[in-house]
């Protein structure tokens, strides 16, 4: 189950949650404790005040998540942190309230709410400061050594360096390459060559290496790295690395023996066959309670500008079969007349005003749940690029096809991961993204990007 979950959040992140979960849930029932006592609160998990307890403890979970209190940067307490902190308690405290509002029989008693809020602060921030002094938590730095001095290894350096994931110091770079011994890559720079790996890993007390060689058939001292791996040293390719790091697979470093040895793109049957059965359930409860909103939004396109509300426009889909999707019309109907099928940016003057406020808040998708009904799409996948871009796409981007291997999302990993692009590197950083999660797929990915979703649709970060 860890293996699974450290896909798409680290091993330092899940720790955290789980222990976070756990404290809040005790410090929950602690305030029930002060508020109505021992005699009346048993510490039994059929006791219906321990079962509502879970209430206010996901409440709190979700809320530290939209508050990025569970991102590298935030693991440990400083300004930044603390002001977060507070945010999230207070807006969790909203929640609490408006939930017991609705739901009145979810409520654990008065004043415990308050009780529970006083001590929150105190707990997580006793804890943040616990963990981040405990070794074993996983948040003790790490100390890596790469071998290689290529364009991989820069990357994985540059993402290292500059803090892109909080807890690794960077000691420096092997290269079989005397020429190269003493040049900096980025900052350090090459320490030593493959004769040195023992001594440097000793003295410097590296608890992490890391592989980043294109070819690494008959070059790898494998003696020396298994010497280190039997003391305790992580061995590591730089494309599984990059991958957890960043949650995205370099592509233009991948080679075909990775994709096949490496866990992950396996047979997407099963999946597909449970992503349809939930899509189709939730696509029609979507559209049959979005609909009044779904008028107004209609009504709203059709007074600003002339031209129909919604519009549908040729895509590539599920192994490159074409599709017409679905969106409402967030630009001037003769938009491409003279100009012919162009990206669209960010400050496009063909937007209209209306247009810009549905683009931002991802609004002008949701006529895509018909071509989730119809099966064009899911929820959750690439997005459906059009067949002039992927044409011109797949000559110059290695294994751009991959991304049709799957049904497009109305949202996906990309989406959420890198902001709107219009060039073939955004195209080319966004098919990383979409590997990653072509490899990683499954319903909890699916859930996580969905809930991430939801945080971009309420404060427009991100929005394409």
């Amino acid at each position: 189950m860890h293996f699974v979950f450290n896909r798409y959040l680290s091993g330092k992140t899940i720790f955290i949650i789980a222990s976070e979960f756990l404290l809040i849930l005790s410090t929950a029932y602690i305030s029930t404790l002060f508020r109505l006592g021992l005699d009346k609160t048993e510490i039994d998990i059929y006791n219906p005040n321990f079962a509502k307890i879970i209430v206010p403890t996901a409440a709190y979970i979700i809320v530290f998540f939209y508050f990025r209190l569970y991102i590298p940067d935030l693991y440990r307490p400083g300004r930044v942190m603390i002001i977060k902190l507070f945010e999230a308690i207070l807006t969790a405290g909203i929640v609490l309230t408006s939930i017991y509002y609705l739901f009145p029989s979810l409520k654990i008693g008065r004043g415990i709410q308050f009780i529970n809020m006083l001590l929150m602060p105190f707990v997580i921030l006793g804890w943040r400061v616990v963990i981040s002094r405990f070794p074993a938590s996983g948040l003790a730095e790490q100390r890596v050594l790469i071998i290689g001095a290529g364009e991989l290894a820069r990357n994985i350096g540059k993402d290292i360096f500059k803090g892109t994931e909080q807890g690794f110091n960077l000691v420096g770079f092997i290269d079989d390459d005397p020429a190269k011994f003493g040049k900096s890559i980025i900052n350090p720079g090459v320490i030593g060559g493959y004769g040195d790996i023992k001594s440097i890993v000793f003295s410097n007390k590296v608890n992490r290496i890391i592989v980043a060689l294109k070819d690494r058939r008959a070059k790898l001292p494998m003696s020396a790295l298994l010497d280190c791996k039997l003391c305790g040293v992580t061995i590591e390719e730089g494309e599984t690395f990059q991958e957890r790091m960043t949650g995205k697979i370099p592509v233009e470093h991948l080679k075909p023996s990775w994709m096949v040895f490496s866990d992950g793109f396996k047979s997407l049957r099963s999946r597909k066959i449970i992503k349809r059965a939930s899509d189709l359930f939730f696509s029609a409860i979507g559209l049959l309670v979005l609909s009044p909103f779904l008028l107004l939004i209609a009504m709203l396109i059709k007074m600003d500008s002339k031209g129909p509300a919604i519009f549908k426009q040729l895509r590539v889909g599920e192994n490159g079969k074409e599709f017409n999707i679905y969106k409402f019309r967030s630009m001037m109907y003769d938009a491409e007349d003279k100009t012919g099928p162009v990206w669209a940016v960010s400050n496009d003057e063909r937007i209209t005003r209306v247009g810009k406020v549905i683009r931002k808040l991802r609004i002008d998708e949701i006529p895509q749940l018909i071509n989730v009904v119809k099966g064009d799409m899911s929820f959750v996948g690439p997005r459906p690029e059009r067949p002039y871009f992927v044409e011109k796409l797949k000559e110059v981007i290695p294994y751009y096809e991959m991304r049709t291997l799957v049904k497009p999302g109305i949202t996906g990993w990309a989406q959420i991961k890198y902001p709107y692009g219009a060039t073939v590197h955004d195209a080319m950083e966004k098919l990383q993204y979409d590997t990653y999660y072509i490899k990683n797929m499954s319903p909890l990915l699916d859930f996580l990007i969905f809930l991430i979703t939801i945080k971009v649709v309420f404060t427009g970060s991100g929005a394409r």
